[in-house]
């Protein structure tokens, strides 16, 4: 399996990343849900694209959390 570099990445990766890179300095933990809402997306589509750049080359380690109401994202950068 090869790993994405961020030039891979597709639009909604991109924001869903710079959003985790702006926010990560000052919190660990992230639910789909309120990256959803700040982003203007869903749940789903936050959760199948964090899983891609689980797998890329971004700099930022994401890690599945846990699941409580919505999936949450252990980020550290």
């Amino acid at each position: 399996m090869s790993t994405a570099t961020a030039t891979d990445l597709t639009s909604k990766q991109r924001r869903i990343l710079r959003y985790l890179r702006e926010h990560a300095a000052t919190k660990t933990y992230f639910k789909s849900r309120l990256i959803a809402q700040e982003l203007g997306m869903t749940a789903k589509e936050v959760g199948s694209n964090i899983t891609a750049l689980q797998e890329s080359d971004s700099g930022v380690e994401i890690e599945k959390w846990g699941y409580s109401s919505s999936t949450t994202w252990k980020v550290s950068l």
